[in-house]
């Protein structure tokens, strides 16, 4: 009996203690860091790729201290809407399928709640560092003034005279759950400028046309888009600088108040510009030695951690936005590298490369070192998850597709699979479900452009000429045995099911 007594006594001090000191009640709330490439392969992490051309140490040291998963997708094969699927628990395609293109309108709507939002609602500062290309309500004086040649043609494009510098920027980051922000939006589109929290940090006065860029690129094309810039802008100097930032935000947080860090990278996405330090640091060409920056970058922001005392009690999560660009196929026949893995396709395909990402996580003593998981898991299901982890409330009709892998993440066994179903879709046309080991693809092809000849005989490809698709990803990673017709009681019964997901407003358990 007074062992009994003495044990409630405990448990009652204990709780007394936290009521008096929230502070320390408070620090049991893991911190989180997000740190999200672009345009990044399943196969450019070093660690699951065996025949990789590219070194990733601090990202397989990342992989060897946490848990990698090998089945683990973005919501599309393209960066807005993943951006947004992510940010919100919620299948892009609810909302749209493009991406945000320059000054274009916000992809968030009025009401949208972010993981941003259900964090800082239980006490956590937030940021976002990096490229946003979600939107900003940008409040235009007129019609756009400026005139660029475009081949034979004069076409009219945003200028610098055209938007009021001074004013504050509506939609963005600062209004969707973040204190703070600061980036360049979008490295390839307009403006060329820094944004701190919702201002221009110095006022484009250039206006940056296909040919007056005044750098060159190590690798593929700038692939910007006109408009507005800063005098004196280096394209060189942005992963650099946000890098920095990133790093001087974990420098300024405490023990004492939980923060949450959405780091979006601009790499390696093209234009492909990696620092001159890194030249030559891989055997993939520019691209690789960009892709080892882009691994640098991680390790700086692991190591700041380390140092300011902060890696036990924060959750670092890395993956991508999509997979690799089309670069990607002459990189693998001259190097040998293969960015998109052992799978099919590429960015914005719904072929498996097109959105079978990387993705790490990592939380000492919590996530299991070294565990590799093959659960089917979205990026979608993040905010859920977090929100598990963290005690945080998701208010009703938020995350609807979100689901929870906290058991997942902590390593707890699990009978059964936590998702039933994974949807795959970049734009209206072509539709994927997975479920189980099955995936099914509603159109002859997963591809929206065509995989070129050469690395079609390489990899052994054929067309497939049914209506529609189906294959065991467990035994066929690379998308080779079309099973529709031999097996068309499973094609049927997932057709089925994708109709179901995509009519309903929720698909979350």
């Amino acid at each position: 009996m007074r062992q009994i007594l003495a044990l409630a006594l405990a448990v009652l001090a204990t709780l007394a203690s936290s009521i008096e000191n929230p502070s320390e009640a408070q620090h049991a709330k893991p911190n989180i860091v997000i740190i999200y490439a672009d345009d990044m392969g399943y196969g450019d992490l070093a660690i699951q790729n065996p025949n990789s051309k590219i070194p990733t140490p601090h990202l397989d040291q990342m992989a060897r201290e946490g848990m990698r998963f090998s089945d683990a997708h973005s919501s599309s094969g393209i960066c807005s809407p993943s951006r947004y699927a992510l940010l919100t628990g919620t299948y892009h395609w609810r909302r749209q399928h493009d991406i945000v293109d320059s000054f274009g309108k916000p992809f968030f709507a009025d009401g949208d709640v972010s993981v941003a939002d259900v964090l800082r609602s239980n006490g956590y500062a937030t940021a976002a560092i990096g490229k946003w290309h979600l939107g900003w309500n940008w409040e235009l004086k007129g019609e756009p003034s400026a005139e660029i040649t475009s081949g034979s043609k004069t076409i009219k494009v945003i200028g610098p005279d055209d938007i009021d510098w001074s004013k504050a920027i509506k939609g963005g980051p600062a209004d969707r759950g973040f204190d703070y922000y600061f980036g360049d939006g979008t490295i390839n589109f307009p403006p060329y400028a820094w944004v701190k929290n919702d201002k221009v940090v110095e006022a484009p006065t250039e206006l940056m046309t296909y040919d007056n860029i005044g750098f060159e690129t190590k690798e593929g094309h700038w692939e910007f888009r006109p408009g507005p810039r800063v005098k004196g802008w280096n394209p060189y100097e942005v992963l650099p600088t946000l890098t920095d930032k990133a790093v001087s935000y974990i420098n300024e947080q405490t023990a004492d108040q939980p923060f949450f860090l959405y780091f979006a990278l601009p790499s390696p996405h093209a234009p492909i510009i990696p620092n001159d330090e890194f030249d030559g640091k891989s055997k993939a060409g520019a691209y690789g030695d960009f892709m080892v920056q882009t691994d640098w970058v991680a390790g700086q922001v692991l190591q700041a951690l380390e140092k300011k005392g902060l890696e036990e009690n924060t959750i670092v999560i890395f993956t991508a936005d999509n997979g690799p660009e089309a670069y990607a196929w002459p990189r693998a026949m001259e190097y040998g590298h293969f960015s998109m893995g052992e799978f099919r396709g590429l960015k914005r395909d719904v072929w498996e490369g097109g959105h079978h990402v990387p993705f790490i996580v990592k939380w000492p003593g919590q996530i299991p070192a070294g565990k590799v998981s093959d659960e089917l898991i979205s990026q979608i299901d993040i905010m859920a998850t977090l929100a598990s982890l963290t005690g945080s409330a998701i208010p009703a009709q938020a995350a609807p597709d979100s689901y929870d892998f906290s058991r997942v993440w902590k390593g707890q066994h699990q009978k059964t699979p936590v998702r039933e179903a994974l949807v795959h879709n970049t734009y209206k046309t072509i539709w994927g479900i997975r479920k189980g080991d099955f995936l099914y693809i509603n159109d002859s092809t997963g591809g929206h452009r065509k995989i070129p000849a050469d690395f079609a005989e390489l990899k052994g490809y054929t067309d497939f000429d049914t209506p529609a698709l189906l294959f065991n990803m467990k035994n066929d990673s690379g998308q080779m045995q079309n099973l529709y017709s031999s097996d068309p009681e499973k094609a049927k019964e997932l057709a089925e099911l994708l109709e179901r997901y995509r009519a309903s407003q929720s698909t979350a358990k």
